[in-house]
């Protein structure tokens, strides 16, 4: 039986990883979650998976030391899997010197607690040994990378090599909108404080591989999608707009370009580079999936649209007429500072090493996506309302 240590897993990626899980490994793993419970923090999210015998919740910080080290002596992880965060680009430009004091000083807390719990010394040749299975991974983002170039205003066929094909199999019309690819090799080139501080914290987490020889990864992904996003982001704040009859707010022109990934072909990549990844290395997770901005909306405006015609049972969820859900909804406001261009990712590495693809096209994860947010309307109002605050007081206040 493998143990996870999983921190803010009442996030969104988070989450739907220890979904992701327990599903596939069923009783054959504990999981602890340790998670601040911040605006993104849910523990509806979660739910279901805190009231298994097998999933204990802990409301805390990943700065405290002394919790930290409390739960990792105590439940013994064989795999410490972090994605506390402070996560959103917006935020961070605003309120820098937070995310600097979570990602990176709560990242190297969380290596040295582990550190010391699992290091055994050093060999006869002065190498650092550490207990047998252990393993720590940082869950990062391509932002580390900066931007790429947009070398096409019109997307061009996407050309890939055959070792990766694998990652395309089954998908047509695969499109990119530039000539060059994250690879785990790119330099780094952060645009923003977000993107600063999780950079700092690959950097840290590579020091403590290079320093003291912890076990570590560190996984970098590209845009995810699907349930139990927090609404401030693009698509879920675009469906809720949309629902509500509200201005659609596009940054720009909508030109930028991202690589979308289902949320739960992430989940799968991170469990096999915590059981089978090299130790000390970086993966990229990605799935040549890229789209402009503006035609994510576009598509989610008409994949709404059509819903609403066709299964008039969901209409009682609108606050506006059926026939006002339209482009018209698109409003372009100002450019936000250091808005990165394009992100792209080359998976060839997590492919070719480990045998990951994502199973999720876009014009299927997508659907699943919206349906899943007309189906959970109580969910998207507790994390809004702030109801799921009166409802972890009520659950865990009164717990000895």
């Amino acid at each position: 039986m493998k143990k996870y240590l999983v921190t803010g897993a009442a996030g969104f990626i988070g989450a739907n990883f220890v979904k992701y899980i327990l599903k596939k490994w069923e009783n054959d793993v504990e999981i602890v979650i340790l998670d601040a419970l911040t605006y993104a923090g849910n523990p509806l999210t979660i739910k279901y998976e805190m009231e298994l015998p097998n999933v204990t919740f802990v409301k805390g910080d990943i700065g405290d030391r002394e919790l930290v080290s409390e739960l990792i002596a105590k439940y013994d992880p064989d795999y410490i899997v972090n994605f506390a965060a402070e996560s959103h680009v917006d935020r961070s430009i605003t309120n820098p010197r937070l995310f600097l004091e979570t990602n990176i000083l709560g990242t190297q807390n969380m290596l040295d607690c582990a550190r010391n719990a699992w290091y055994l010394g050093k060999d006869a040749n002065g190498n650092h040994q550490y207990k047998e299975g252990k393993r720590y991974l940082q869950i990062s983002t391509d932002e580390v990378y900066g931007s790429l170039s947009k070398d096409f205003d019109t997307a061009q066929p996407l050309q890939v090599t055959e070792e990766v094909s694998k990652v395309i199999e089954g998908r047509t019309n695969l499109k990119t909108f530039g000539e060059k690819f994250f690879t785990e090799t790119t330099p780094l080139a952060p645009r923003s404080p977000y993107s600063a501080a999780k950079t700092g914290a690959d950097l840290i987490t590579l020091a403590y591989h290079e320093t003291y020889g912890m076990p570590i990864n560190i996984t970098r992904c590209s845009n995810n999608y699907g349930p139990y996003h927090f609404p401030e982001k693009l698509i879920p704040l675009i469906i809720k707009n949309i629902l509500e009859g509200k201005a659609l707010p596009v940054y720009g022109k909508g030109e930028n370009v991202r690589d979308w990934l289902y949320v739960e072909d992430h989940a799968k990549a991170i469990d096999m580079v915590l059981r089978d990844g090299r130790i000390g290395e970086i993966y990229n997770v990605g799935g040549f999936n890229e789209e402009q901005n503006i035609n994510i909306v576009t598509t989610v405006i008409e994949i709404i649209a059509r819903i609403m015609r066709e299964e008039p049972k969901y209409q009682e969820l609108l606050k506006c007429n059926l026939e006002d859900i339209n482009n018209n909804l698109i409003t372009y406001v100002a450019d936000r500072p250091g808005h990165d261009m394009r992100y792209a990712i080359d998976p060839t590495k997590i492919a070719v090493e480990l045998g990951w693809y994502p199973e999720t096209p876009f014009s299927i994860g997508i659907e699943k996506t919206i349906r899943w947010y007309l189906d959970n309307q109580e969910w998207v109002e507790s994390v809004t309302s702030g109801e799921y605050q009166n409802y972890y007081n009520e659950m865990y206040n009164n717990r000895k």
